[in-house]
């Protein structure tokens, strides 16, 4: 964690916050679209089930496990497109997700900070939704 020491105390109080009380944290059931997907060199794991209506995100969560800064940004980025545009979720870049964690990451915690919009974006392009297979 040595690219988080030298962070302000009040953006850390934020992220801490997200991980202790994560937002949107649990399952959608019944759901239209489940995806989870990991990194395999930490071990995060994140789940994300999301319904949809009129083209936005009308309901989004997540769960899973991992370091505070898989688990925050999960957080922070159900709670961004939740009733946003479809099309516009989509066009997220990493640089937005990055920006809106509000802590800088540095390479080691890249992967960690961007699992949440991974697992977004397979979901929103049609990956792995919801059929016979549960979890």
């Amino acid at each position: 964690m040595s690219d988080l020491l030298d962070i302000d105390p009040l953006m850390m109080d934020v992220i801490i916050e997200h991980y202790r009380n994560p937002h949107n944290f649990g399952e959608l059931n019944p759901c239209e679209i489940k995806i989870e997907d990991g990194n395999p060199s930490c071990g995060d794991q994140i789940k994300m089930t999301i319904n949809t209506k009129e083209g936005k995100i009308d309901d989004i969560k997540f769960s899973g496990k991992g370091c505070i800064i898989s688990q925050a940004a999960a957080s922070i980025l159900t709670d961004m497109v939740k009733g946003m545009d479809i099309e516009e979720a989509k066009k997220i870049t990493k640089e937005q997700m990055l920006e809106n964690l509000i802590i800088p990451v540095g390479p080691m915690r890249l992967k960690c900070a961007l699992l949440a919009l991974k697992v977004l974006k397979k979901a929103l392009y049609g990956k792995d939704f919801v059929g016979e297979e549960d979890d």
